[in-house]
């Protein structure tokens, strides 16, 4: 891989960045990731909802996310929400530009943002739920040693219509 990948914790510089994600992203891109398009956020909402967490300790913060970075640019994030500070975390992964996606990028950047959260939020097990028809993260997670542990229906997050999700496991 030519690419310098690396990753960073969240910065207030890089909360636009997500808030432009989010919000200017295709539906039909965030329809096939599980996202129900009428719980998105106001940019308002959703830039006040991350400065508030920064300004938090980690150990009470609702999210904790990290910056991914392909030569130095930053092209997407992993957050885990909710988690459970020295248990467990749920962990969400995006690449925003679709000029950077199934490129093998990803799967680096998740064993890299891994790291991070178990060290930093001294974690036990990280779960990740991603919608059963949105192969990326799907294909991601199995690559990188999680295990799925089950197959069924909810809501995984809070900004998602009810789906079918796998649910996968790595434990530390």
């Amino acid at each position: 891989m030519k690419e310098k990948l690396a990753i960073r914790p969240l910065e207030i510089k890089d909360i636009p960045l997500i808030a432009d994600y989010w919000l200017n992203s295709d539906p039909d891109f965030l329809i096939a990731m599980g996202v129900d398009l009428d719980k998105l956020p106001s940019y308002e909402g959703l830039t006040k909802g991350l400065t508030a967490q920064l300004a938090k300790p980690i150990k009470e913060r609702q999210t904790y996310a990290l910056i991914w970075l392909v030569d130095k640019q930053p092209v997407g994030h992993c957050n885990v929400n909710p988690f459970i500070f020295g248990e467990e975390a749920y962990l969400h992964l995006h690449i925003w530009s679709a000029n950077k996606r199934a490129k093998g990028i990803g799967a680096h950047l998740v064993q890299l943002s891994i790291a991070h959260f178990f060290e930093k939020l001294k974690l036990k097990r990280i779960i990740s739920e991603p919608y059963v028809l949105n192969p990326a993260p799907n294909k991601t997670l199995a690559k990188l040693q999680f295990k799925k542990v089950k197959t069924y229906r909810t809501i995984p997050g809070s900004l998602n219509f009810e789906q079918e999700v796998n649910r996968w496991v790595l434990e530390k």
